[in-house]
């Protein structure tokens, strides 16, 4: 298994709960150790993770939701030399499921952002939409 760093940043602004920012990651990569930032308006909640563990709960997600094909499309476009970056509806991912979106103006909130780090970002692509456990 190759090393792998995920690291996961969501907005908390002043409107929202962190609570519920953090209920809404854990609800796509099950429990994490977060760490709330402040910032000038609201805050930063990060959470960063070296094993593939917070991608299991992504991965079944991407099943139980019938969306692989599609993921498998926004994943490659966030796929870089050594890294993988996607952004969540934060919403949506509070509902407990999955919308994948870009980094502005698709969600009015601000985005999940996930970024990992890999050697090969496809091979992770793959892994997390392919049609077998």
């Amino acid at each position: 298994m190759e090393e792998i760093t995920v690291h996961i940043e969501a907005e908390v602004n002043p409107t929202e709960s962190e609570d519920k920012v953090k209920k809404a990651i854990e609800n796509i990569f099950g429990p994490l150790q977060s760490k709330l930032q402040t910032v000038h308006k609201g805050g930063v909640l990060t959470a960063e993770i070296s094993t593939r563990d917070p991608l299991f709960k992504l991965q079944n997600l991407l099943r139980r939701e019938r969306i692989r094909a599609a993921a498998r499309i926004a994943l490659l476009e966030g796929a870089d030399r050594k890294t993988l970056t996607l952004y969540l509806n934060k919403q949506v991912a509070f509902a407990g499921h999955l919308s994948f979106t870009k980094e502005t103006a698709e969600s009015p909130l601000g985005p999940i952002k996930v970024k990992i780090t890999c050697e090969n970002p496809k091979e992770i692509v793959n892994w997390l939409t392919s049609e077998t456990m």
